[in-house]
């Protein structure tokens, strides 16, 4: 299958070229400068010239707080970016695979049929609370609008080999200091791209479309992950409980964003604790960046 993936320079993008190489198939890995997705004329004429039979596009606005106090740069990208490639996409007949975020909930936990809090399900309401979730929601619609053989994949709490991200900081500032101090107020699902880039790939080629979550299995709170960071790194650094009010930053994140499918022709992803010891061997080179 001849995939473009767009975004293919960042975190994500760099797992998605590993494992659609490895499944043999042709992959046209555009990023900026080569294709400006929120120029439509742009993106219309890369799709006449190249023809690709998928797309997988991992490009987005991702600096959260930025977005707060630049709108349009974000809402360029995160939704009429992806609108154009959708657009482009469903007029060659070709399916288009975006990736989305937990930043479209609420942060709100639905309830359960006992009362307890339960995962974000596919089916379940939304309401972001920041710009950025905003953008991202309406990339949703724009590219759910634009074709049925289309697919939004919302995942969350995103780390990787190939970027910047929370592991990678709590083992950096594990090096320089006795305690780090992490939110506990903060439940998700955090996910290690080695794991998500399969599972992306595997729907392209299932043909699997519409809305689904995938996300490493379970949840906890981002002080629990730091907790599990260091025990599985073997690290010794003391990690005290603060609240999101003591961290405040320009763009609320969501008090809960744990999600699951409630689909089944979803496969589940491993556990999010298999996620970080795959990342962690990965890492330090003693395991491939991906399954």
């Amino acid at each position: 299958m001849r995939i473009l993936v767009t975004g293919a320079a960042g975190m994500l993008g760099h797992d998605v070229r590993r494992v659609g190489e490895r499944a043999g198939h042709e992959l046209i890995l555009v990023d900026l400068p080569e294709l400006d997705i929120t120029d439509a004329s742009a993106v219309e004429a890369f799709y006449e010239r190249e023809r690709p039979d998928a797309t997988i596009n991992c490009a987005a606005w991702t600096d959260v707080d930025g977005a707060e106090s630049n709108e349009e740069g974000a809402r360029a990208v995160n939704a009429d970016g992806a609108g154009n490639l959708a657009r482009a996409a469903a007029r060659m007949g070709t399916p288009l695979l975006h990736i989305s975020t937990d930043y479209v909930f609420s942060g709100v936990a639905p309830l359960d049929a006992h009362g307890g809090p339960r995962p974000y399900v596919e089916s379940d309401p939304t309401g972001p609370r920041s710009v950025y979730g905003e953008t991202k929601l309406a990339g949703e619609q724009q590219v759910l609008a634009a074709s049925k053989d289309h697919t939004v994949v919302r995942t969350a709490w995103l780390y990787g080999v190939d970027g910047r991200n929370f592991v990678d900081t709590m083992l950096r500032l594990a090096g320089e200091r006795e305690a780090v101090q992490v939110v506990d107020d903060q439940i998700g699902s955090p996910t290690w791209s080695g794991h998500l880039a399969p599972a992306v790939v595997g729907l392209v080629e299932r043909g699997v479309s519409g809305l689904v979550h995938l996300t490493g299995a379970g949840s906890v709170s981002w002080n629990g992950f730091a907790q599990e960071i260091f025990r599985q790194a073997e690290v010794d650094c003391r990690v005290e409980a603060v609240s999101s009010e003591q961290m405040a930053r320009p763009a609320p994140r969501p008090a809960w964003s744990a999600m699951e499918s409630e689909r089944d022709d979803v496969i589940p992803m491993p556990d999010w604790r298999d996620g970080l010891a795959g990342y962690l061997a990965a890492r330090v080179g003693i395991g491939p960046a991906g399954p």
